[in-house]
């Protein structure tokens, strides 16, 4: 007697299951699959007319698993992951190609452009396709290979690995240093600040100075740290250089360090790619490299020697001043990309 075994169910219902589950609606699976609404809803429901069982909970506004949708989902998102990955070291078989970075903009400027000769040298058959961008989203982007970021970390269903965290510390340029000396921090009232968020980051450090409640004199607001690094090189007041973008300039002298009180970022940096494409060796090598690079420079030139605040210090609430647009979080407004 032959054994009552279904055959297995098509790949386009198991894809819009997966989708669905992971993104939480029939709509946004729809958008990452490029395919309607209904398309979606239809694929669903063939998968559970096939197994004879309810998938999802309907009713609510979020999509919700019922328990057989909860033991499907692993099984489901390990295939297609292996699948993926598969594909990709056969489409990808060696170290070559065209390898797609989106990039934190100041990151991207201040230290990955000037190091991709090197990178280039090492592997001179793969071409690179630069984005400037802290959206993390584009994780998750078939037109992005790898994604690094500035921000809490955490991110779902992706490969992530911390790359560095930061310290923040004020930068001026020499010229505008000789002409308008810094002896104390009080000093800084007579200097415009310059800010690469909507103010915290300043907040926290002269919190860490016991100098919040300074008068202040001029101040601007940027989108960026990449802005306001530039601006302070420019000679146009004092910005809040870090440990990673501005350490180029402050080596070839165009930034100085003032004050010798630094803070940790509330963010980091991180490097984060899709679990199909973290095997490909052409992402392998560039995330090999950037870690190399990182910890090279870090043993063979080390920072300035900056004291740095006491964590007790730099807990303290510090409120921001008003700016010229509506607050957002300290990480994204720091990184944010200028069209």
């Amino acid at each position: 007697m032959p054994l009552d075994v279904q055959p297995p169910s098509p790949l386009n219902p198991l894809r819009a299951f997966e989708a669905a589950a992971r993104r939480g609606s029939i709509s946004a699976a729809a958008r990452e699959l490029n395919v309607t609404h209904g398309a979606i809803s239809h694929q669903i429901k063939a998968l559970e007319e096939t197994l004879k069982a309810p998938l999802f909970e309907r009713g609510g506004k979020r999509l919700k698993l019922t328990p057989q949708g909860a033991l499907l989902l692993p099984a489901v998102s390990s295939a297609f992951d292996g699948i993926a990955a598969a594909t990709a070291l056969m489409n990808r078989p060696s170290t070559s190609g065209r390898l797609r970075i989106s990039c934190v903009p100041a990151l991207l400027s201040l230290w990955l452009i000037p190091r991709m000769n090197s990178f280039s040298e090492q592997y001179p058959e793969i071409s690179l396709t630069l984005t400037s961008s802290n959206d993390a989203e584009l994780i998750h982007s078939p037109d992005i290979d790898i994604a690094i970021l500035y921000g809490p970390g955490g991110w779902r269903d992706c490969w992530t690995r911390m790359w560095s965290t930061l310290q923040l510390f004020p930068v001026v340029s020499p010229t505008l240093l000789n002409s308008r000396p810094l002896r104390s921090i009080r000093d800084l009232r007579d200097h415009v600040l310059l800010h690469g968020d909507d103010g915290r980051e300043w907040n926290t450090w002269l919190a860490a100075a016991d100098q919040l409640d300074m008068p202040r004199g001029r101040e601007h607001f940027m989108s960026d740290a990449r802005l306001s690094t530039e601006a302070a090189r420019h000679g146009q007041g004092v910005s809040l250089g870090d440990s990673i973008t501005a350490s180029s300039l402050i080596a070839a002298g165009e930034l100085v360090i003032p004050f010798d009180l630094s803070v940790p970022a509330t963010a980091a940096f991180y490097v984060a790619t899709r679990n199909e494409m973290r095997a490909a060796p052409i992402v392998r090598v560039f995330i090999d490299w950037l870690f190399a690079t990182l910890e090279n420079e870090r043993s063979s030139k080390p920072g300035p020697a900056i004291r740095q605040a006491s964590r007790s210090r730099t807990t303290r609430p510090a409120k921001s001043p008003a700016s010229p647009s509506s607050p957002q979080p300290d990480h994204a407004r720091r990184t944010e990309t200028i069209s």
